[in-house]
C-alpha cells in the first residue's frame, strides 16, 4: 500500500551478540552478528524499487552498518539524536537482572540511572521528526529499538512512554506516514520482517 503522502521507512539494526542475550545497548558500540549482517543484506530485497529523498543513520556501527549491507550507506547522513536510549547504569545488563534488583522497574516509566528518561528520548525524536516532516519525500531512516519505539508514539502524538506498545525486532522495517492530509500521522506498517 503506497501513500499520495510522504513516508518514513525505518529499520531496526540487525542482531548483534547483546541484542541476541538481551543485555540492553544503548551506548556501547558492538557490531552486528553474522545472522544480523545477512538480515541487513535482507534488507534490501525489501526495499527494493523504492525511491528515497534521504537516509538518516543513528551513528552507532550496528545502525551504520545494517544501512551500508542494505545498500544505503553511501547517502546515510548520520544524526546524533537516532542514538539509541542512554541505559546509564543498566547498560549491558538484562532486564531480568534489573528486576533482581529493582523490582517492578519499566523502562518506559522509570528511565535508567546516570542515563535518559523517556522524555528525554521523546526530546530527540521530537527533533527527527521535525527535520522528517520539513523534507518532502519519502525518508529512510536506521537505528535501535527503544529509539524508534518512542520515535513511533511522538509521530502519532503520544507521549514517549507510548513507545512501551510497539515491540521492534531486529531487522524490522516499519513505515509511518500520514493518512487523510498531513495532519493526520499514522502507522502504516510496523515490525516487518
Amino acid at each position: 500500500m503506497s501513500s499520495a503522502f510522504p513516508e518514513i521507512y525505518v529499520v531496526r539494526h540487525g542482531e548483534t551478540e547483546w541484542s541476541a542475550s538481551g543485555r540492553h545497548t544503548g551506548r556501547t558500540d558492538i557490531p552486528l552478528t553474522a545472522k544480523g549482517e545477512d538480515a541487513a543484506r535482507g534488507v534490501a530485497d525489501r526495499l527494493k524499487g523504492l525511491a528515497f529523498q534521504a537516509v538518516w543513520s543513528s551513528p552507532s556501527q550496528r545502525a551504520f552498518d545494517t544501512c551500508r549491507l542494505a545498500g544505503f550507506g553511501e547517502r546515510a547522513v548520520k544524526k546524533p539524536d537516532l542514538q539509541e536510549w542512554d541505559y546509564g547504569a543498566y547498560e549491558g545488563v538484562t532486564t531480568k537482572e534489573i528486576l533482581s534488583k529493582r523490582p517492578g522497574w519499566q523502562l518506559f516509566r522509570d528511565g535508567c540511572p546516570n542515563g535518559e528518561t523517556a522524555a528525554d528520548v521523546g526530546a530527540r525524536a521530537d527533533a527527527i521528526i521535525a527535520g522528517l516532516r520539513a523534507i518532502a519525500g519519502n525518508v529512510l531512516v536506521f537505528s535501535s529499538s527503544h529509539f524508534l519505539r518512542v520515535f513511533a508514539a511522538r509521530w502519532v502524538g503520544l507521549p514517549p512512554e507510548g513507545g512501551e506498545h510497539f515491540v521492534l525486532d531486529t531487522a524490522s522495517l516499519s513505515v509511518v506516514g500520514y493518512e487523510h492530509d498531513l495532519t493526520e500521522p499514522v502507522i502504516r506498517r510496523w515490525n516487518q520482517k
